[in-house]
């Protein structure tokens, strides 16, 4: 079976997927690996990435490049979304990573990364029952919303310059949040997310990234991580008001206690919890089921699936 590799450089986090294609078209993982790097530590304020974030982001990319390629992946797709689109020096960073992994790596718009969320949130959810389907991908640069019906046709799709890591350095000044700084990422949410198109009646929900997926490991206390038990997964409104007040209130170094929330992503998750409360508040939904997949499944399919698209 042919195997390859995608590799999504996001300005949290970088993610690395090798997969087989199947003979019915579907792809099977083999190895899926994550490093928080923080490509995108500052891009909002000074539209550049800074070395410690492309240095520290490259040595992962190289390792899992290297990793890929030692696993048999015939080719590695990797995309770069929000920190590389903002930054004004992101062509240092696409010759970097091509001198040091070998690799290419094509800045995606925030149109073609919704488009991918969706592909991958409906290939998982998108036949489970009749009813259109509204996937909301939070990264650390940008949020994307996207609703498609129930023959995996988008309708709208929209990325808003709102992430966990944009919102926390943009607004948060205080340890643990202040109520002026929660008020000020909420006003600033509620603000973007107002002009989001009416949701469709009978939408099914479903949250991808990061922020997503610890939200429900910390409501679940599984420690370590375990996909299976997080892939498909809901959240309720009620349990994301809880988990966002915890968050808000606890301060850093006992956020960096909680089972199931990794360290190096305590700082961010705050603004991340608010992020998705106020979507689900703005659609006037009241649960998420929860994807542990994303971009890189998307990017997969759109890149190497018997019939690419």
């Amino acid at each position: 079976m042919p195997r390859y590799a995608t590799i999504d450089v996001g300005t949290n986090s970088v993610l690395l997927l090798v997969a087989d294609r199947l003979p019915d078209g579907r792809f099977q993982a083999v190895q899926e690996r994550a490093e928080i790097t923080r490509l995108g530590r500052g891009v909002d304020k000074s539209r550049r990435l800074s070395p410690e974030g492309m240095n520290a982001t490259l040595q992962v990319l190289s390792d899992f490049a290297t990793e890929a390629r030692s696993l048999g992946a015939e080719a590695i797709a990797v995309s770069a979304t929000s920190a590389a689109r903002d930054s004004e020096n992101g062509a240092e960073f696409l010759a970097a990573a091509r001198e040091r992994a070998g690799v290419t790596v094509d800045i995606i718009s925030g149109e073609l990364e919704a488009q991918l969320s969706f592909t991958s949130a409906y290939a998982d959810f998108g036949r489970e029952a009749a009813g259109p389907l509204v996937v909301l991908d939070i990264g650390g640069g940008s949020t994307e919303f996207i609703y498609g019906d129930t023959e995996g046709r988008v309708a709208f799709r929209h990325s808003f310059d709102v992430g966990s890591v944009r919102m926390t350095e943009r607004y948060v000044k205080s340890d643990p949040l202040s109520a002026e700084d929660r008020a000020r990422v909420e006003s600033h949410l509620r603000e973007s997310f107002s002009t989001l198109p009416p949701c469709p009646p009978g939408a099914r929900f479903v949250g991808i990234a990061g922020t997503v997926t610890t939200l429900y490991t910390v409501r679940h206390a599984i420690d370590p991580y375990d996909a299976a038990r997080v892939h498909g997964g809901t959240l309720t409104r009620a349990e994301l008001e809880s988990l966002a007040d915890l968050m808000c209130r606890l301060p850093l170094a006992e956020r960096q206690k909680l089972p199931g929330l990794q360290p190096k992503r305590a700082d961010v998750i705050p603004a991340g919890a608010l992020i998705l409360l106020e979507s689900l508040r703005a659609l006037g939904l009241e649960s998420c089921r929860v994807s542990d997949r994303g971009v890189r499944w998307g990017l997969l399919a759109h890149r190497f699936g018997a019939n690419p698209s």
